[in-house]
Formats: structure tokens, C-alpha cells, sequence
């Protein structure tokens, strides 16, 4: 089978596609035939070197795919049939034309949906799931600052944050990134380059702050977030963009406010975790994609790039040119 593929880590010129063996469901496991993946930052930072794939998991990059069931391992339950639209977020492996997933981790892809729509699903609406709900545990009518608001994890979570009945804010660095925030739901958006958003939330929210902060960027935003962040507000940081080496009376900052900073990374987390994100993500959330459903959630996509294009797609990303996800469209 092709797969997106690097010798050794470097810029994105160092990708191509490369033909490597076909893997075999294991105890438990599907084959599933890819027809999308998509880009994520952690892509990026796998083929630098910097950020290696879990132990076990396969070297090859993608951690998201939709496609359909090829073949079933031995010891699968029978929930899964061949030919089945499924869809998975994956600690590696999803930018190849198979790959194989643990049956508990597929989900089904909403009949009305493409591969390439599904695609851009798993990892961005997963984790901003996980991140509002498992981990900041979000209520109705609170404030959530959302930063890069125009990513595929920005996207969903403003969606996200409004289905829970709360308000998204959101932060992006273009005047078009924040108009797509707006459309998708945002009711506010500050562009970081020009000014001072925690001096915006704050008047936004008079004076009040917001209750949660889902935080990708890290060290260079941590007095500008605390800033704006309520008393008793949690800091959520699930990357680390600008660094995580931080200069200032940070703890002494967070006590007077009696806030929390948490911290996650999702493609780190066992199985069984992972599952449980799914199955709750599968009932909650999967409904409202579908056609009817009130509110309509909907996957943005950016750009579609074959999986030959997949350096030029690494540069889009690296060059911040992305609104959404950009998705990988797999050969048949």
C-alpha cells in the first residue's frame, strides 16, 4: 500500500509517498480501507522529530481517517460489517491507503456525509470534546475563550461551546479567520496581532472574565490569559505553539484568582480512555451532524490535497493559511 512517509526529520520536502506493507488486523481489530485523512499540527512536529508517535503506534503519519471496513480481525463482537463508513481518531498510521483500528475506536460516519467531510471530524471535534467537557467540565451560560479559533479544534469547539448553551470568544490573526468564527457561531473575536484580547474579554465580558480558556499556544499568552480568566476560571492548555518556558510570578498570579491550569494531550491516552471519550462524543455529539438535527453541526474543510501534494499540504499549515482542516484525499 501507499503511505505519506519521511527518511529522516526535516521540512516538509522531506515527505513523499512511499510504498510499505499492508497491515493485518490484530485481536479486536478492523482494516479499514482510507479514503481521507487529514492534516493536524502534530504531523508537523512528528516529521521535525519532535514529537514521536506513542509506543506501539505506527511510525507513519495521520491521526484521523475515514473510510470503510476492508476486514475484520478475530475476536471482533460483530458490530462492524465489511463495507461499513467508519471514521477514528489514531495515534498514527491514518495517511495510508489501510490501517488498523481497535473496534471500540471506530465510529460511524452520518450517512449524509463524504469521506472527505468525515475526515475532518476525529481528531479536532474529539479533542475539543474531551477538552470542554471531560476536562473543563463546561456548564451552560459560561464564557470560554477559545485561542486559534479558526483551527479545526477552534472550529469545532466554538460549535461545541454553543450546543452546551455556553458563549464561545474567540481569538484568530486575520480579519477573514475571524469573520469564519463569527458565521460558525462566535459572538466575539479579537485578533491578537493588533490588539490586546484580554483587554477585549474583559470588556466584553464587563469586567467579569471567562470561565474557561482552551490554550494551544502557551507561554507567550500566559499573562494576557490570567488576565482575563474569572476567579475560580480554568486554564486548559493542550499544546504548547509559542513554548512552555514561562518568565513571571505565574503561581502567585493563578492563587489570587484561585484559578486551575490544566493540561492534556489526547493522543497519549490509553484505550480505554479513548473509548470512553468516543462513545460519549458518538451519542452526544455524532447526532447533530446529520441532516434535521437541531442545532446542525457541521465539519469545516479548508483544502483537499492527494496524498502525492502531502508536502505542499504541511506548508499551508506551517504557514498558517488553513481556515478549518485541511484534509489528505487517500489514491484508490
Amino acid at each position: 500500500m501507499f503511505a505519506a512517509y519521511f527518511d529522516c526529520p526535516g521540512g516538509p520536502e522531506n515527505l513523499y509517498m512511499k510504498e510499505v506493507m499492508k497491515p493485518n488486523p490484530g485481536e479486536g481489530e478492523v482494516l479499514v480501507k482510507v479514503s481521507a485523512s487529514a492534516l493536524n499540527r502534530a504531523d508537523l512536529l512528528q516529521r521535525r522529530g519532535k514529537y514521536p508517535p506513542p509506543k506501539g503506534a505506527s511510525d507513519i503519519l495521520g491521526l484521523e481517517a475515514a473510510g470503510s471496513v476492508a476486514r475484520l480481525g478475530p475476536g471482533c463482537s460483530g458490530r462492524w460489517r465489511i463495507s461499513d463508513a467508519v471514521m477514528a481518531l489514531l495515534p498514527g498510521g491514518g495517511q495510508a491507503q489501510y490501517v488498523t483500528v481497535p473496534e471500540g475506536l471506530l465510529m460511524p460516519i452520518p450517512k449524509d456525509m463524504t469521506f472527505i467531510q468525515a475526515a475532518a471530524i476525529p481528531e479536532a471535534w474529539l479533542t475539543a470534546f474531551q477538552l470542554l467537557h471531560f476536562v473543563g467540565k463546561v456548564q451552560e451560560g459560561e464564557r470560554v475563550l477559545i485561542h486559534a479559533g479558526a483551527s479545526g479544534v477552534g472550529m469545532a469547539a466554538i460549535q461545541l461551546v454553543r450546543l452546551a448553551k455556553a458563549i464561545p470568544i474567540v481569538t484568530a490573526g486575520t480579519q477573514e479567520k475571524l469573520e469564519a468564527t463569527a458565521n460558525a457561531g462566535a459572538p466575539a473575536g479579537f485578533n491578537y496581532k493588533n490588539e490586546d484580547f484580554s483587554e477585549k474579554v474583559l470588556e466584553f465580558t464587563q469586567g467579569s472574565g471567562v470561565d474557561i480558556i482552551l490554550d494551544c499556544v502557551g507561554a507567550s499568552y500566559w499573562e494576557k490569559n490570567l488576565n482575563c480568566l474569572s476567579t475560580d476560571g480554568r486554564w486548559i492548555i493542550y499544546g504548547l505553539l509559542s513554548g512552555g518556558e514561562v518568565h513571571g510570578d505565574l503561581l502567585a498570579r493563578l492563587i489570587s484568582k484561585r484559578a486551575s491550569i490544566h493540561t492534556s494531550l489526547l493522543r497519549s491516552r490509553d484505550k480505554e480512555a479513548s473509548s470512553g471519550y468516543q462513545q460519549a462524543f458518538t451519542e452526544e455529539v455524532l447526532p447533530h451532524f446529520s441532516g434535521g438535527a437541531s442545532p446542525r453541526l457541521q465539519p469545516l474543510v479548508d483544502s483537499v490535497y492527494p496524498l502525492h501534494a502531502i508536502a505542499e499540504a504541511h506548508r499551508a499549515m506551517e504557514e498558517n493559511r488553513n481556515i478549518g482542516k485541511i484534509v489528505i484525499e487517500i489514491p484508490v
